[in-house]
């Protein structure tokens, strides 16, 4: 094992969180549950995303019921569907609050959703946790948490551990197309992805935007394949990735390298045209992320319960790390504060690093951000692997830049 590996393994041996996934003897929860709102795109486009979010949720209250829940009580998950939209999204957190009158929240999945629970949260002076905020800029509520450690800047510190990982090879791209889905948080890292592209001396030879809900990627393909460039930058969301690869395939164009933002995991990993794909990470299942009991005991319900559901990458990776570590965070607060009142758990979260699946997480920086601990993931040979930062790469993975 590492020396990271060993450092990441301890610190989680050593923090409380670990009891989750240990077997207790602790009576079972009693009395009222201990009720935690929240919702998830159950329809709408965002949904085989939010599916991800929805299974690793599950188990987790489930392991947590199974131990002695939350302050003695059951915890229940009172989940509705924001169908992907964020004006839904606004109302839905409204009525978990004024109507169902939850204990405690959780965010949705999406930058533009977290926005618009935020909203409500603040005005209700609600503690909020959420796992998949893009936009750290906007996060002005002093109440929020992220279990995503992007940094305070990921427009900026992403891109360049992209391309710091393609720098590597000896041989990166001199000239780059860049992409992107409106979406809030893939259009704001892709801009910033052009801006950082030209400081490094890589001429962008394309940018271009598209809406949020676009089918038709023939136009895109065929701008992309006149432009040629060494590589392509994707802003994607969820299956956006494999419809601009069809597009290509019937152009009979394969870019030489390619960069992929927030695909749907499993369906890039399987469409021969993502043969080594980039794409952005937090977590992958697979050393040094998964040397700790925790993970070992996620991974294997996970893949359990998405195996029967039929997801299509039942391997645990950003989308439900992110989850998970943001339920994490809950229990971590909840029991060391004893306490739910929103504002101690703000207190507590505020001033204390805690150690998540997906790495040590703190919130003393700009907007209750802490350092950019994101990562770079390939697809090698059918199977998402980190290859970058180095400290993080899956056993004897390197970056393979198809350009060379």
């Amino acid at each position: 094992m590492s020396f990271i590996a060993r450092q990441f393994a301890a610190l989680l041996v050593c923090s409380f969180i670990l009891g989750f996934l240990i077997p207790s003897s602790a009576a079972a929860p009693a009395g009222p549950p201990l009720r935690i709102g929240g919702t998830l795109a159950l329809t709408g486009v965002l949904g085989p995303t939010a599916l991800l979010h929805k299974l690793a949720g599950e188990i987790y209250v489930e392991r947590l019921n199974q131990k002695n829940g939350l302050l003695g009580r059951p915890v229940e998950w009172v989940l509705l569907d924001d169908q992907s939209k964020p004006d839904v999204t606004r109302t839905q957190y409204e009525r978990l609050i004024t109507v169902d009158k939850v204990d405690l929240i959780i965010g949705p999945y999406g930058t533009a959703a977290i926005l618009s629970a935020m909203a409500v949260a603040q005005r209700y002076q609600k503690l909020i946790v959420h796992h998949s905020f893009g936009m750290p800029h906007l996060a002005k509520y002093e109440m929020h948490f992220s279990s995503s450690p992007f940094g305070h800047e990921p427009n900026k510190t992403y891109p360049a551990k992209l391309f710091d990982a393609l720098a590597s090879t000896g041989n990166p791209p001199k000239t780059i197309a860049i992409v992107t889905n409106k979406f809030p948080s893939t259009q704001f890292i892709s801009s910033g992805a052009r801006d950082v592209a030209a400081a490094r001396g890589i001429n962008v030879v394309l940018y271009l935007e598209y809406e949020f809900g676009t089918r038709d990627f023939m136009p895109i393909a065929t701008r992309i394949k006149d432009a040629n460039p060494d590589f392509v930058w994707m802003g994607s969301l969820g299956l956006d990735a494999n419809l601009l690869l069809d597009a290509f395939k019937k152009l009979d164009y394969t870019p030489r390298g390619q960069f992929h933002l927030f695909p749907a995991p499993g369906p890039l990993l399987k469409a021969p045209e993502g043969k080594q794909a980039f794409a952005f990470t937090i977590f992958e299942e697979h050393p040094p992320l998964t040397d700790t009991p925790v993970t070992a005991e996620l991974v294997k319900l996970y893949r359990e319960r998405a195996t029967k559901v039929g997801v299509l990458y039942p391997l645990v990776e950003t989308q439900a790390a992110g989850s998970f570590a943001a339920w994490q965070l809950i229990e971590a607060a909840v029991t060391a504060t004893k306490s739910l009142d929103d504002k101690a758990l703000a207190r507590w979260l505020k001033t204390n690093q805690l150690d998540t699946i997906m790495g040590r997480v703190r919130f003393d920086g700009p907007n209750n951000y802490g350092p950019d601990i994101s990562r770079v993931k390939q697809n090698h040979d059918g199977r998402w692997l980190i290859v970058w930062p180095k400290e993080w790469a899956a056993p004897g993975a390197k970056v393979i830049y198809p350009g060379q």
